[in-house]
């Protein structure tokens, strides 16, 4: 079943990278075309990176299960993983999406940040036999899977201009998304509000950049009232 759960991750995030590439084709304007090209590129680029860091993860575990490598190495690579992981997932900070394209962004920040988590607890189970850690492992690969369903649904959808779901083949509303998670990710997007407006000391530097937290914070929110089941 985890196997299974792993596999639509990695298939999502091909999916992502397969659509990338065509992002700017709806763009009617050159430049925002060029921008569009550019940030799906970039985006394909890290969900590519997330697809294989979590192949090799599972690989080396899979080679420790069959003794290829001792429990030595197979931590020695964990810490490399960890530290590797952290550096990735950084990346979905410096990209500079357009605006109907944040929310996707965010969410599949959220998928990487969880899968992340999920390996920390598998880590600490191999390391410790400890039950309770592979239960939560198994628990937050789901949680990823989620996220990243949401995330290309979102972009699916902004790529094609609409604002709202409609069902059919290619859109489809993600089932079993909990008020949880939706007011989880609404958090989320005002954090990226904060880190994106707010000065050190919390403030704002202007009166127009105050005006755009504020807009930004709006956003969230409209994203929670839309998806809110």
């Amino acid at each position: 079943m985890k196997k299974k759960k792993i596999q639509n991750i990695i298939i999502l995030s091909i999916a992502v990278i397969i659509i990338g590439g065509i992002i700017s084709y709806n763009y009617s304007v050159d430049i925002t075309k060029q921008k569009g090209l550019q940030f799906g590129n970039e985006l394909s680029q890290i969900e590519n990176q997330v697809s294989e860091i979590q192949n090799k993860f599972y690989s080396e575990k899979t080679k420790w299960s069959e003794g290829d490598v001792t429990k030595e190495k197979l931590f020695e690579f964990y810490d490399e993983h960890i530290e590797n992981f952290q550096e990735i997932i950084t990346k979905y900070d410096e990209l500079t999406p357009p605006e109907s394209f944040q929310s996707s962004v965010v969410l599949l920040k959220m998928s990487a940040e969880t899968q992340l988590e999920s390996d920390v607890q598998l880590i600490d189970w191999i390391k410790t036999g400890n039950e309770a850690s592979k239960i939560r492992s198994d628990a937050l690969i789901q949680e990823a899977y989620e996220y990243q369903n949401l995330g290309l649904v979102e972009f699916q959808a902004a790529k094609v201009g609409i604002k709202h779901y409609v069902g059919g083949e290619k859109f489809e509303e993600p089932q079993g998304v909990s008020p949880q998670k939706v007011s989880q990710v609404s958090e989320k997007m005002k954090e990226r509000c904060n880190e994106q407006f707010r000065n050190e000391s919390g403030g704002f530097d202007s009166n127009e950049i105050e005006i755009e937290w504020f807009n930004c914070n709006n956003k969230a929110e409209d994203w929670k009232m839309e998806h809110m089941p």
